[in-house]
């Protein structure tokens, strides 16, 4: 199989789809790997290592595109790519779709296999490949947070692990899944009160067990967000429903019950942002304010660490990605039920549920 790795092209997005060991695992078992000019620069992959492995560097992205059977990514295509696609092209990176209506009407449109990282799915319900850059947003959450409640930054000025004789500051955490838990273990670490909610007892009787006991738990309600918001410097959003529009669990309505310069980090804004008044950032311009909270709502966190974002990814996507390279895309979704799991757009179909819940007029391409 021919297969493409462009250069991201999303704001400061530096990670890119395969590593120089994915390449050669590719070109080992007979396939050709084209490779943009510099697309691995930003991850400390430069071209002369591509090369070396077997890989055929192109300088255009027009060109990688043109010469792919199945093109190789991180983030979702942008607008100046979709005209790129090609009829039958599988596409496999993170696509997100129930947040863009564009995108998604963009890959009907172009007839394309779109395969989304974020709905592969395993037995026990896990999502393999959604899973690494969950943990590294996660803990980048927290990084994040703590940097923006500084005060030069209109933040109310707390250090979130305290310090002798001062109360540590307090981190609010909505959702129990791997986001949830990575924050966790990151504000616990640097010595904040964390208040970690979820719907799921199950869940939280596992936070319970592994965390420290300045990690408490509670089950989520409205009720009790509104009580907790009053009192917490940090609230991470990390709530997830697989493949559709995160829930909004903060309104508008709520950020007056809040302490000026308290922080909010949306790590679900990929999905829509679970706060009402969530709208995508970038690195370039990661903030906002309103009514006197901090808003950071990036919506590719990962990709301000791009080297170990990239490796992270690459382990668990190689696997998949050289099933489809060596079977095509039918056979080896018939094979892995996982694999099948990612099909979100066929042909010009939408084969994955939640997509069609996500729009009104779903249904008719279903």
């Amino acid at each position: 199989m021919k297969i493409g790795v462009p250069k991201e092209i999303k704001n400061n997005e530096n990670r890119v789809g395969m590593t120089p060991a994915g390449v050669f695992e590719l070109v080992n078992q007979g396939h050709t790997v084209y490779v943009q000019s510099t697309a691995g620069e930003g991850s400390g992959f430069f071209n002369a290592v591509y090369q070396e492995v077997g890989a055929i560097i192109l300088e255009t992205i027009e060109e990688v595109y043109q010469s792919s059977e199945m093109i190789v990514k991180v983030k979702e295509p942008i607008q100046e790519e979709y005209a790129l696609i090609q009829p039958n092209q599988i596409v496999f990176t993170y696509f997100h779709f129930a947040s863009s209506e564009a995108l998604t009407l963009a890959m009907i449109n172009s007839n394309a296999i779109c395969i989304a990282y974020e709905t592969v799915e395993d037995e026990d319900g896990t999502l393999p490949l959604l899973t690494p850059m969950s943990e590294v947003a996660g803990r980048m959450a927290i990084q994040q947070g703590a940097k923006y409640l500084e005060k030069p930054i209109k933040g109310r000025g707390i250090l979130l692990g305290g310090v002798p004789g001062v109360t540590p500051g307090k981190v609010l955490i909505l959702g129990a899944g791997v986001v949830g838990v990575q924050a966790a273990k990151m504000a616990a670490g640097l010595g904040a009160h964390v208040t970690i909610m979820d719907v799921n007892m199950k869940r939280l009787r596992y936070v319970n067990d592994i965390m420290p006991s300045h990690v408490v738990t509670e089950y989520s309600s409205v009720y009790n967000i509104k009580k907790h918001i009053q009192t917490h410097d940090l609230i991470i959003g990390g709530v997830l429903l697989k493949g559709g529009k995160a829930p909004k669990l903060i309104t508008r309505d709520m950020l007056k019950d809040m302490r000026p310069g308290t922080v909010l980090v949306d790590v679900a804004v990929d999905q829509g942002g679970c706060m009402e008044t969530t709208k995508a950032t970038t690195h370039e311009d990661p903030t906002y304010i309103i009514d006197d909270i901090v808003h950071y709502c990036v919506a590719n966190m990962p990709g301000a660490v791009p080297y170990t974002s990239t490796l992270a990814l690459t382990n668990v996507t190689l696997p998949y990605v050289l099933k489809l390279a060596n079977k095509g895309w039918e056979k080896a979704c018939i094979e892995d039920k996982s694999l099948a799991m990612g099909l979100n757009i066929v042909s010009g179909k939408i084969v994955y549920s939640e997509i069609t819940e996500a729009f009104e007029w779903g249904l008719q391409y279903a």
